[in-house]
């Protein structure tokens, strides 16, 4: 741990931008929930070597819910920087919500299964089997982001089962879909890693074989209207440094290339 907050103090020390920050700064970060875990875990140790304060809100890359980030942007309420998935940012930069040429890779994140602690493991090595599991689970609980989006509209129409699978599916808004699982609410869940692992009441099972995964890149953009850009893109910087690559392996994510 003291290797690893000398690696962080050495990596912030070095950061081109800081030298022109004087003045500790108030960073308004919106957040989606795959990198969330990790940001949670990084930020107190940001603020710490840096002097800045992070403002952090937190909502999903897309969809209809009302504290979804886009939306949050959409109504005006401020930010100097999302993080969020990737194919979103470029959305909010065609939106003209996120500066051009901002957008940076931090994270991959991938999908994987959860059930109620204690349940039995279904077997979701091959395509085969997670179609079985997806058959024969009684309820199925998926994301309204990107991991959700992907499920209910790609994964479910490749593996052919549809028609069978989506009449049983909730699609949850504002709240991890382990912990619905963990509530017994569903008997099976799909989401990013990292938001599975820690939720109290739910077993992760593993992620989805590489035949039908879909890697999602986690992004930061910087907000067309941020007030402290400098000190958001010394933020950026930490979160892409090798100091921060420990706890980005220890919430379930790899580091970006």
């Amino acid at each position: 741990m003291r290797r690893i907050r000398r690696s962080l103090l050495a990596a912030i020390a070095l950061l081109p931008l800081l030298p022109g920050l004087a003045a500790a700064a108030e960073i308004r970060v919106m957040c989606s929930g795959g990198f969330t875990a990790a940001l949670k875990r990084l930020i107190p140790e940001f603020e710490r070597a840096s002097g800045h304060h992070v403002a952090l809100a937190l909502g999903a890359s897309m969809g209809n819910a009302p504290d979804a980030i886009p939306n949050r942007l959409a109504r005006g309420e401020p930010a100097d920087l999302v993080i969020i998935a990737g194919e979103a940012v470029d959305a909010l930069i065609a939106a003209g919500q996120v500066r051009p040429g901002s957008r940076t890779d931090l994270v991959l994140s991938r999908i994987g299964v959860t059930v109620r602690a204690g349940a039995p493991h279904p077997d979701i090595a091959t395509p085969e089997a997670v179609a079985r599991m997806l058959l024969e689970a009684p309820s199925i609980a998926y994301s309204a982001s990107a991991s959700g989006v992907y499920v209910s509209t790609e994964l479910v129409q490749r593996l052919g089962i549809a028609d069978q699978v989506l009449p049983k599916a909730r699609r949850i808004l504002s709240e991890r879909v382990a912990a619905v699982v963990a509530r017994g609410e569903a008997a099976v869940g799909l989401q990013q890693v990292s938001e599975i692992l820690g939720v109290p009441g739910a077993a992760y099972v593993g992620a989805l074989p590489d035949a039908l995964q879909r890697v999602t890149a986690f992004s930061a953009g910087l907000a067309i209207r941020a007030e402290q850009p400098e000190a958001a893109a010394a933020l950026v910087a930490y979160l892409r440094s090798p100091a921060a690559w420990p706890v980005i392996h220890e919430t379930g994510l790899d580091p970006a290339p």
